[in-house]
């Protein structure tokens, strides 16, 4: 919040706390005044105890509205006090706090700082210029006196320079404090409106990991179901065909429609418990795939009528296990694709790379000629995939007909110049 945008409104609480204030400092000056008079504090040029109790009332009521109108009642206040001294009123000890507190205020609670300087400089220049003319006065009276003390150091200046001293100390007390209140007032508005704002990026921040964590869901169930169900159909195609020539060819391609399902139904479940547990974590690993995984898969794609190879090059090394998940379902997905849209006759291919800068998956399939490249969540899935493992992926038609995909990630030097040892894992 910008300092030239801060204001102070008072609450309530603080307008029935000034009322309370006013109407303590008016009996202490009640009280002030007669004891004063009593005192004869100003001697034979007292004035009446009547004007005592007016200048009680005018120096303390505006007290009751300080915080909203500061100005008006530090100069109405200070005018008072400069008046009741000068018409040597007896009272001046609870008016000297009252202009105290009408200082303090216009500089704690006074939104335009300019104005605010203006009347506390005024009212400071003020009394001091009524201060001097006042000493000059009595320092003429006093030299008449034939008592007056010679040398450097008279009682008389001595007791002066006291009343600069605390005048001085005074006012600027009643500045520096009101300053402060008002600069460390600003910096809590600040620090809430901060505050405030974190807390609304907090809110946007779990809308958007929400609005995440579905694309993550979908992506998911995409890339689970489309893959088993194209293969249970393309099973449940070869089943149909063969179950009246070769009823026992049949049963096996439905034991396999089975076993996919199973496959299927264990991933599902695998992802809802992923869910259903606080902060998406199951008690086991996240997931248990690997980049050994894409053999099985690269088999059942063969079984499932799109002939498929299988490949490793390079020395394998450790891979974390969000890449292997994220390039399975990569080989995957472009598998599924493959045996949708390649047609009959066609092949595939997938040869998994190991360098010295990171691992790479590439799947190459012959079919049918892709003029252009159609966007689709498939592909998308597969870009986010690549993206969340710090990788790329193109896709790429082939001259001669079909796609090739190559999803690749770096990894870490360490994990790099660490060949995997056998039967350890991925």
């Amino acid at each position: 919040m910008p300092a030239a945008e801060f204001r102070r409104t008072p609450t309530a609480r603080e307008r029935r706390g000034d009322l309370i204030l006013a109407a303590v400092m008016f009996v202490g000056a009640i009280l002030s005044s007669a004891l004063s008079s009593i005192s004869q504090i100003y001697g034979d040029e007292q004035a009446e105890l009547w004007t005592a109790l007016v200048y009680a009332f005018v120096a303390t009521a505006p007290l009751a509205f300080r915080r909203r109108w500061p100005g008006i009642v530090a100069i109405v206040v200070a005018l008072a006090y400069f008046t009741a001294v000068t018409v040597r009123v007896p009272e001046i000890y609870v008016g000297n706090i009252a202009m105290f507190i009408g200082l303090y205020t216009v500089g704690a609670w006074m939104a335009d700082r300019r104005r605010a300087l203006m009347v506390r400089v005024g009212i400071i220049i003020g009394m001091f210029t009524w201060l001097l003319i006042t000493m000059y006065r009595d320092a003429i009276s006093e030299a008449d006196k034939a008592d007056v003390v010679a040398g450097a150091m008279s009682p008389y200046v001595a007791f002066m320079l006291i009343q600069i001293l605390l005048n001085l100390l005074y006012f600027g007390g009643a500045y520096y404090f009101g300053e402060r209140s008002w600069i460390e007032a600003s910096q809590r508005a600040v620090l809430e409106q901060r505050t405030a704002d974190l807390e609304r990026e907090r809110e946007v921040t779990a809308a958007q990991a929400v609005a995440l964590d579905r694309v993550r869901i979908a992506r998911e169930l995409h890339d689970v179901v489309a893959h088993h169900v194209s293969v249970m159909g393309v099973q449940a195609g070869a089943a149909r065909l063969v179950i009246d020539q070769d009823p026992a060819e049949s049963r096996r391609i439905l034991a396999g429609i089975e076993g996919s399902a199973r496959d299927a139904i264990y991933e599902l479940r695998q992802l809802l418990e992923t869910l259903r547990t606080p902060g998406g974590e199951t008690a086991d690993a996240a997931s248990t795939l690997a980049l050994d995984d894409i053999a099985e898969l690269t088999h059942a794609s063969t079984e499932a009528g799109l002939p498929t190879d299988y490949a490793v090059i390079g020395e394998p090394v450790p891979v974390p296990s969000l890449v292997a998940v994220n390039l399975y379902r990569i080989a995957q997905e472009s598998l599924t694709n493959a045996r949708r849209h390649a047609g009959v006759g066609a092949t595939a291919d997938v040869r998994v790379r190991y360098d010295d800068d990171g691992v790479e998956v590439e799947i190459v399939n012959t079919g049918r000629a892709v003029a252009h490249l159609r966007p689709g969540l498939g592909q998308l899935g597969m870009r986010e995939r690549a993206a969340a493992s710090g990788g790329t992926l193109e896709v790429t038609p082939r001259p001669l007909g079909g796609l090739r995909v190559r999803a690749r990630v770096p990894l870490p030097a360490t994990a790099v110049r660490q060949p995997v040892q056998p039967g350890s894992p991925r």
